[in-house]
């Protein structure tokens, strides 16, 4: 459904000019300087642009991504509505893309004013007239430049995972409009951990039952409690362990058995020998569990140091990659993924490892880009063979997965 003020401008002539000059929304300008998609594969339609050439698209969600001439996109509100309520009090919107409310009311207020001076001196001196006039016939409130940027801050960080923009042809990530730091992989997957490690805490028995029976939850909730160990968690951890030790032997049924064991109690030397005892691969993968309950805490703490550290940054991306696709986070796992091979130079591992990744999240686009690089890097027959082969068989499936769509 048409938004209120879009369908205004729409049937209006007089306010779609005002949009068009000065607030730079002009209904005629919807072709793009070049063919975009986006990595989702979500929907995306052209809806107005300005005289740079950027232009405007309304994505499925009803949020509204902008992307300019030189390659940068961002989302800069949740509507229609919200977007053009900012251009229309902002008109220098480009310029506060950097602030954010941390920068606090004085400086923002201060830069607005120097914006508009400007905009108003050189070729638009009834800007506060042409603004009440298309605020008012769209029926927008009066807010502050202070609440607009805030806004805009707010939509601009929005942008990723979901808005991802990209140029169709070459496949390459549009960059972000704005400078603002982005929390790496590992904060935005262990998130969903932090949050079930939270329930657990609060000794509820079904939390425990739902978080300990869904493996990706229960292995997020394990990552979170590596980095946030406190006395009081070894029940919930005994029956995380307890359910983990039913899969295959894994990273965090060495970790679940760890956390277990720094306790160092008596008590739970029976479980951890059943556990290390439940295969062949546990017995293998917990080698040198000990006999004796006086010597697990030992054991448990050497095994932490050379296995698991307290800072998630030292984990590798793979973990939280393959965690990411476990929990369904797949746009948060391309979008890191896309963004390191456009950042990737002449690194054949680094492209192996990506290629591998986002076949894995099935985006074969990407993967065969990654692909592509990588044999060309191959200097001998043998790796141009084998770099060639891993490549078809990407193609292959990238043409039944197209196949099983249509």
């Amino acid at each position: 459904m048409t938004e209120r003020a879009l369908r205004l401008l729409r049937q209006d002539p007089r306010l779609a000019e005002l949009a068009a000059f000065p607030f730079a929304f002009d209904l005629s300008r919807t072709d793009h300087v070049e063919e975009v998609r986006l990595a989702s594969g979500g929907p995306l339609e052209a809806i107005a642009g300005d005289d740079s050439g950027g232009t405007y698209f309304v994505c499925a969600d009803g949020s509204v991504l902008y992307a300019d001439s030189e390659g940068s996109a961002g989302v800069i509100g949740d509507s229609v509505d919200e977007a053009l309520e900012i251009l229309v009090g902002l008109p220098g919107w480009h310029d506060y893309v950097r602030l954010s409310p941390d920068d606090g009311e004085a400086r923002i207020l201060a830069e607005v004013a120097d914006t508009e001076g400007d905009f108003r001196e050189d070729c638009v001196p009834e800007l506060d007239a042409h603004r009440a006039e298309l605020r008012a016939a769209l029926g927008f409130p009066e807010r502050s430049p202070v609440q607009l940027v805030a806004r805009l801050h707010a939509a601009l960080l929005r942008t990723e995972p979901d808005h991802l923009l990209l140029n169709a042809v070459e496949h390459l990530a549009y960059r972000r409009l704005d400078p603002h730091p982005r929390p790496p992989l590992w904060e935005q997957v262990l998130t969903r951990g932090r949050t079930d490690l939270a329930l657990l805490r609060t000794g509820d028995r079904a939390t425990w039952d739902a978080v300990a029976g869904n493996r990706a939850r229960r292995v997020a909730a394990l990552r979170a409690a590596q980095y946030d160990r406190r006395n009081t968690d070894r029940a919930l951890l005994r029956h995380l362990l307890k359910h983990e030790a039913s899969a295959s032997m894994s990273d965090e049924l060495r970790l679940a058995v760890v956390l277990v064991g720094l306790y160092g109690l008596a008590e739970d030397l029976p479980l951890l020998r059943e556990v290390h005892e439940t295969t062949y691969d546990t017995w293998c993968g917990l080698a040198g569990l000990p006999e004796e309950a006086d010597q697990v805490r030992a054991w448990a703490r050497s095994f932490d140091d050379s296995n698991f550290g307290v800072d998630p940054d030292d984990e590798p991306e793979s973990t939280w990659l393959e965690l990411a696709r476990d929990l369904g986070l797949i746009e948060t796992a391309r979008t890191y993924l896309i963004r390191e091979l456009d950042d990737t130079g002449p690194d054949a591992a680094q492209l192996t490892f990506l290629s591998v990744e986002l076949a894995l999240i099935g985006d074969y686009t990407q993967a065969i880009r990654a692909q592509r690089l990588h044999v060309s890097l191959q200097d001998t027959e043998h790796g141009r063979a084998a770099a060639r082969s891993r490549l078809a068989e990407l193609e292959r499936k990238a043409i039944d997965g197209a196949a099983a769509e249509s």
